[in-house]
């Protein structure tokens, strides 16, 4: 039979395979296909893998996610060549629960980004409108899902790179509560803050996903048992459940009409659906978390990035002068702008004399916010806003301007500094284009995200499949 991957849902697949209707092989060697026919005009991928090793639904994963094998750059020129010789955690699981690989999607070099603009081997661009991004920095994890180039995929998020992506590309992406899927074998970026999550076209996909990856793992002591088991949800309303709704994150400066409309009218739908909804405020989460981020991340970074260095992995260029000459050689044509900028804010904001008046005040700030949501959970369970200010944008607009960039973040990043869940869902078009909602939960709340983004997935009736490819 032939496969319409467009419409596919990764439990639709399961379905096919463990009904004998197609092979695990057939399946992948559909999606092979569909990524040789559609991908060339949207670069979501990086390289793929030619043959299914697993008899279930092929997945596709952030080429920051070291699989044994295959080639793992980071989206970076100074990990070219780079190829593991053991699995990250997730692979392993993945490969475990008989997911086979079928490639590495583009990204943000080092996960440093907000539209994959700043991949060093080209951009990724949004399949709605391939005059725009995709978001970022798993811009190739969604465009692939989105696309139906992939069932699903793995991408991660450290200050909004799985939900901002997710909502520009119209699909499901969910930022786990940090410390619930493990970080080994992960390129880090910034490590308080780094997870992987899933990227789905459904909810239910999402759960089912996140179900195979999240959990304890030795390996990253970072890592915790989950409380209760990942359930995939079937409930079709919202009774019972207070919903929030900050004012600084629903009203903040950049937010579009188009998406300030599609977002009132679900939060209207949540009433509909049986919810409680009430107001909230989240002023000094707002207010001091894009540059909280901002100090952190960087610091983080210049330290995680420090381990490129020519000798051990990757790029290497020979200096005349000596081993300190190779180290500036190969870093200086191995990171691109983007890296270099933020190996330098953060390694100044580590500086001896500078580390107490930025890093360590910012932790500081990073308290307040977590506090601050935790007030907020006392009265509501589910906090919802934007996931993204605007739709996606167009090629070359913000890349020019690193502070305009940075402020694509602005909606997720507060939580994701208090280590909490987040859930991104499509929840209409403003100008043709998709908008994503955001649902915010307290930690190990991603059971309760999945039911009430079910529930609204269910009531908006949103038609996943771009526009221009139906």
């Amino acid at each position: 039979m032939s496969v319409d991957t467009l419409r596919l849902t990764a439990e639709e697949a399961m379905g096919l395979v463990e009904r004998g209707e197609v092979s695990a092989a057939e399946l992948h060697a559909a999606y092979l296909q569909a990524i040789g026919e559609r991908d060339g005009e949207l670069h979501s991928y990086l390289r793929t893998v030619d043959e299914a090793d697993g008899g279930g639904v092929p997945i596709a994963f952030k080429d920051v996610i070291s699989s044994r094998g295959v080639e793992t750059t980071a989206g970076s020129k100074i990990l070219s060549g780079y190829v593991p010789v053991f699995d990250s955690t997730v692979a392993a699981r993945c490969r475990e629960a008989g997911l086979p690989l079928i490639g590495k999607t583009n990204m943000d070099e080092f996960a440093m980004g907000s539209s994959t603009e700043n991949s060093a081997f080209g951009p990724t661009l949004n399949p709605w409108d391939p005059d725009r991004v995709p978001g970022g920095s798993s811009g190739g994890s969604a465009a692939a899902v989105a696309a139906g180039l992939a069932p699903w995929a793995l991408g991660s998020d450290t200050g909004g790179s799985v939900k901002q992506p997710a909502s520009l590309c119209g699909i499901v992406g969910l930022r786990p509560t940090y410390g619930t899927v493990s970080r080994y074998g992960i390129v880090a970026f910034a490590s308080s803050l780094d997870q992987v999550g899933p990227m789905t076209k459904t909810v239910r996909d999402n759960a089912l996903l996140y179900r195979v990856v999240a959990g304890r793992d030795p390996l990253d002591t970072t890592t915790v048992e989950l409380p209760e088991p990942i359930e995939v949800p079937e409930t079709e309303d919202l009774k019972g459940v207070r919903i929030g709704v900050p004012r600084e994150l629903n009203e903040a400066d950049g937010i579009e009409p188009g998406v300030k409309e599609s977002v009132d009218r679900t939060i209207e739908l949540c009433r509909e659906l049986g919810a409680e909804v009430g107001e909230t405020s989240l002023p000094r989460s707002v207010a001091f978390g894009l540059a909280c981020y901002y100090l952190v991340a960087p610091a983080e970074a210049s330290s995680n990035l420090a381990r490129y260095d020519g000798v051990r992995y990757g790029l290497r260029v020979q200096g005349d002068d000596g081993v300190r000459a190779m180290y500036e050689k190969t870093r200086d044509a191995g990171f691109g702008d983007e890296p270099k900028r933020r190996i330098m804010l953060g390694a100044y904001a580590l500086s001896a004399g500078y580390y107490d008046a930025y890093y360590g005040q910012a932790q500081k700030v990073r308290t307040v916010i977590a506090q601050e949501h935790a007030a907020a959970f006392e009265t509501f369970d589910v906090l919802v806003s934007p996931t993204s200010p605007t739709v996606a944008f167009r090629l070359g607009e913000k890349a020019e301007n690193p502070l305009a960039m940075y402020l694509s973040d602005v909606l997720t990043i507060p939580s994701n500094m208090a280590g909490l869940p987040g859930l991104s869902i499509p929840c209409g078009l403003s100008e043709g284009l998709p908008v994503g909602f955001q649902l915010i939960g307290s930690q190990f709340s991603e059971n309760l995200l999945f039911r009430a983004g079910h529930a609204l997935e269910k009531a908006i009736g949103f038609d996943f499949v771009p526009g221009r490819l139906q």
